[in-house]
C-alpha cells in the first residue's frame, strides 16, 4: 500500500500557479488573444468594505466591554469576542494577502490564469488550501479555548474570593455574637455558674480568634480588679472561685499569640492563698499585689513586675524569676529553694528575712540594700551577685558558690551570727 503524500506548501503552490502564468505568457507572446477587462479593483472593493465592517464591528465590540455597565461576565465575553475577532481578521489577512506578498504574487490569480494550470497543480492547489483553512480553524478553537479557559478561571477564583469574604463575614458575626454573650454572662451579679460560663466561654473564644486574644485577657484582668476584696473589707483565706477561675485561664494562656512584652494588668489586686503554680505569668504586672501565703511553685515569673508586691509565706521554689522586678517587695519566709532569679532585681528595700533561698540561682542579680536577715542561702549561686549594703546579719551562707566570704563581708552587713 502506498503511503499518502504530504500535502504541498503554500509556496509550492504559488510557484506552480507562477509557472502557469509564465506559459501563458509565452503563448500570448507568440499569438495575442484579446485583452481581458481589468478585475482588480472590482475586486478590492468588496474586500475593502468587509474589512471597514469587521474593523467596525470589532471596535463596537471592545467599546462595548470598556464603556457599557454590565456585568463582569458579560464584559469577559465581550473582550473575548473581541479577541477572536482580531484572531481571525489576522489569519485572513496572512493566509491571504500577506502570504501571496511573501511568495511574490502582487494579485491573486485571473480565472484565465487558473485554467492555464495543469490538472495536478488544480488538485494541489485544493489539497493546500484545505489544509491551510483547517489550520486556521484550528488556530481560532485553540484561541478561542484560552479565552474562555482564562474567563473560566477568573470568574472561579471570583467566585471563590466571594466564598471566602462571605465566610470571614459570618464567621466574625458568629465571633461577635459569642463574645457579646459572653460579657454578658461576667457581667451577672446573682449567679456564680453565670459567670463561671461566661469566664470559660471568653477562654476558648480566645483560643478560636487569635485577633480577639490580648482583648479578651484584658476583660479577663479587669474582672479581677474589679471584684477582688477591696482593702477595707476583709479578706478571705483564698479567692473566691471565679477568680481562682480567672487566674487559672490566664496562667495557662496561649503567650504565642502576644507580641514581645505584652503586660497583663494585674496590679495592687487582693489574691491571697491564690493556686498559680506552674502558671505561665510572663510580664505580668503584679505591682502592689497581695499574694501573701499564694503557691507559685514553678510558676514562669520571667520579666514579671511584682514591685511592693506582698509575697510574705508564699511559695515560690522552683519559680522562673529572670529579669523579674522585686524591688520593695515583702518576701518574708517566703520560700524561694532551687528558683532561678538570675538578673532579678531584690534591691531597695526587698524584705528577704527569714526567707529560703536554699540552692536558689542567684548569678547577676541585685541585692543591693536587700534585707536577707536571718535568710537561709546554703547552696546558692552569688556569682556576680550585687551585694553592696545587703543585710546578712544572721543568714546562713554555707556552701554558697560564686563568692568567696571575705567578698561578701567586703560589699554586705554581716555579723558574728553568720554562718559561712
Amino acid at each position: 500500500m502506498k503511503s499518502r503524500s504530504p500535502s504541498p506548501s503554500a509556496r509550492t503552490v504559488i510557484t506552480s500557479a507562477a509557472a502557469a502564468r509564465a506559459r501563458r505568457a509565452t503563448r500570448t507572446a507568440i499569438a495575442p488573444s484579446p485583452a481581458a477587462p481589468p478585475t482588480g479593483g472590482r475586486r478590492r472593493l468588496p474586500r475593502l468594505i468587509w474589512l471597514v465592517a469587521a474593523v467596525a464591528v470589532i471596535g463596537a465590540v471592545v467599546w462595548a466591554a470598556v464603556s457599557l455597565d454590565v456585568a463582569d461576565w458579560a464584559r469577559w465575553t465581550l473582550a473575548g469576542i473581541a479577541i477572536a475577532a482580531v484572531s481571525s481578521l489576522g489569519i485572513a489577512v496572512l493566509i491571504g494577502p500577506a502570504a501571496r506578498r511573501l511568495a511574490g504574487e502582487h494579485q491573486p490569480l485571473t480565472p484565465a490564469e487558473r485554467r492555464q494550470m495543469t490538472a495536478t497543480e488544480r488538485v494541489e492547489a485544493i489539497n493546500a488550501a484545505r489544509h491551510t483553512l483547517i489550520q486556521a480553524a484550528t488556530g481560532l478553537v485553540v484561541i478561542g479555548g484560552v479565552v474562555f479557559t482564562a474567563q473560566g478561571l477568573w470568574y472561579t477564583a471570583q467566585s471563590l474570593d466571594a466564598s471566602r469574604q462571605a465566610q470571614r463575614t459570618t464567621e466574625q458575626g458568629q465571633i461577635t455574637d459569642r463574645y457579646t454573650k459572653a460579657v454578658e454572662q461576667l457581667g451577672s451579679r446573682t449567679s456564680l455558674d453565670v459567670r463561671l460560663g461566661g469566664i470559660y466561654a471568653l477562654e476558648r473564644l480566645a483560643q478560636d480568634s487569635p485577633r480577639d486574644h490580648q482583648t479578651i485577657y484584658d476583660v479577663l484582668t479587669a474582672f479581677i480588679r474589679e471584684h477582688d476584696p477591696k482593702p477595707k473589707a476583709a479578706m478571705p483565706a483564698t479567692p473566691a472561685t471565679d477568680i481562682q477561675a480567672v487566674l487559672t485561664i490566664i496562667g495557662r494562656r496561649n503567650t504565642n499569640l502576644e507580641h514581645s512584652f505584652t503586660e497583663l494588668d494585674l496590679s495592687h489586686i487582693r489574691i491571697r492563698g491564690a493556686d498559680l503554680s506552674g502558671r505561665q505569668l510572663m510580664h505580668v504586672n503584679l505591682n502592689g499585689a497581695n499574694l501573701n501565703g499564694a503557691n507559685l511553685r514553678g510558676a514562669n515569673l520571667r520579666g514579671a513586675n511584682l514591685g511592693d508586691a506582698d509575697l510574705g509565706d508564699a511559695d515560690l521554689s522552683d519559680a522562673n524569676l529572670n529579669y523579674a522586678n522585686l524591688g520593695g517587695a515583702d518576701l518574708r519566709s517566703a520560700d524561694l529553694g532551687d528558683a532561678d532569679l538570675n538578673r532579678s532585681y531584690l534591691g531597695s528595700r526587698a524584705n528577704l528575712r527569714g526567707a529560703d533561698l536554699r540552692g536558689a540561682d542567684l548569678n547577676r542579680a541585685d541585692l543591693g540594700g536587700a534585707d536577707l536577715r536571718g535568710a537561709d542561702l546554703r547552696g546558692t549561686d552569688l556569682g556576680d551577685a550585687y551585694l553592696l549594703g545587703a543585710d546578712l546579719r544572721g543568714a546562713d551562707l554555707r556552701e554558697v558558690r560564686g563568692r568567696t566570704p571575705d567578698q561578701i563581708r567586703d560589699m554586705a552587713r554581716t555579723d558574728s551570727a553568720t554562718q559561712f
